[in-house]
């Protein structure tokens, strides 16, 4: 026999939005343990509010009200009427989208701290902060596109919750990200700069200073740092200092190429030429815009050596970093990382 004498469905979204008592929230989530159709009315609530909460406004062209309204003085009198209906569905579907994004509460996720075998659950939001100590770690839902896991000895807040906007800061730690949404939805903040989501699965450990390493286990992730960018594909990492984000390199790299980048001495360019199979193409286009001319002409003849340089890619554009042609070439060179 159930806690509750009737059903708790009447209270889901108070409860979601954590507007019950302590007492009538110990009460609710016993009888919740007891209940399975109350748990199955949850599941389908909280599942449609996450829905909700990754849904965009998006205004109607003018060109359809136009369409409308030149359907009404144009039509006869007997068709009038299902186009004025469709004009009222469409003000009433607009209205009620309003309403729902008006009453909406602030986006929260779910989390569920975990100490040895004992897990507490909870919900976090915009200005509030996750941290845990070496014993301690931690699982974030982010929104309805993915998850964070956060390491021990790790501090990271929430920064955004909204459809198009999900950004954490994480101040010290490590976290590991898996992330199923279109491109750049979800946005990670260090002392180093913006680990900006492409569609992957990523970790990221850093220091208060910045100091720290990105390694993408599928998709992309760009480091952004003002004008500094670094783009890792699967397979890759790239190390990062309070200067911004390093150059990356791909993790089955010869030895002596990655211990250069490890150990911060980008500048050891005749060891880095040396080792570069094709594959490391990807390390040397990135080196490309962070050498002197002089340099940068030596990257450009061991890349096209490397690899064929495709049609409407030139040296003279190259060593001026043209963006249109370095973007063409990554295109092309992609295909090798």
């Amino acid at each position: 026999m159930t806690l509750f004498s009737r059903h708790v469905t009447d209270q889901l979204s108070a409860h979601i939005h954590g507007q019950l008592s302590p007492r009538e929230t110990q009460r609710f989530e016993r009888h919740l343990s007891e209940c399975e159709q109350c748990r199955a009315h949850l599941d389908q609530v909280t599942f449609g509010a996450d829905i909700l909460e990754e849904v965009q406004i998006a205004r109607a062209p003018e060109a359809i009200w136009n369409a409308i309204e030149a359907g009404l003085n144009q039509a006869p009198a007997s068709r009038r009427w299902p186009l004025a209906a469709a004009a009222l569905a469409a003000t009433m579907l607009a209205a009620i989208v309003c309403w729902v994004e008006l009453r909406a509460p602030a986006a929260q996720w779910n989390v569920v701290r975990i100490h040895g075998t004992q897990q507490m659950t909870g919900r976090v939001g915009p200005g509030d902060w996750i941290e845990t100590d070496a014993s301690t770690r931690a699982v974030v839902s982010v929104g309805v596109i993915g998850k964070v896991e956060v390491a021990g000895n790790t501090r990271v807040g929430v920064v955004a919750a909204r459809p198009g906007e999900h950004r954490l800061a994480l101040r010290r730690g490590r976290i590991h990200a898996t992330i199923t949404a279109p491109p750049r939805l979800f946005f990670v903040d260090t002392a180093a700069g913006t680990a900006i989501d492409l569609g992957c699965e990523y970790s990221l450990e850093t220091d208060e200073e910045g100091s720290g390493l990105l390694q993408v286990t599928s998709g992309w992730v760009e480091f952004q740092w003002g004008d500094l960018h670094s783009l890792v594909p699967a397979g890759a990492s790239c190390r990062t200092t309070r200067d911004g984000p390093g150059i990356p390199y791909f993790d089955d790299a010869p030895d002596v190429l990655k211990q250069v980048f490890a150990e911060g001495a980008s500048r050891q360019l005749d060891t880095v030429l040396a080792a570069a199979r094709i594959r490391d193409s990807l390390t040397l286009w990135h080196l490309l815009m962070r050498v002197g001319p002089a340099e940068r002409e030596r990257v450009f003849s061991r890349m096209a050596a490397l690899s064929p340089v495709p049609a409407g890619v030139t040296r003279e554009l190259v060593l001026k970093l043209d963006a249109p042609t370095l973007a063409r070439w990554k295109d092309e060179l992609a295909w090798t990382w």
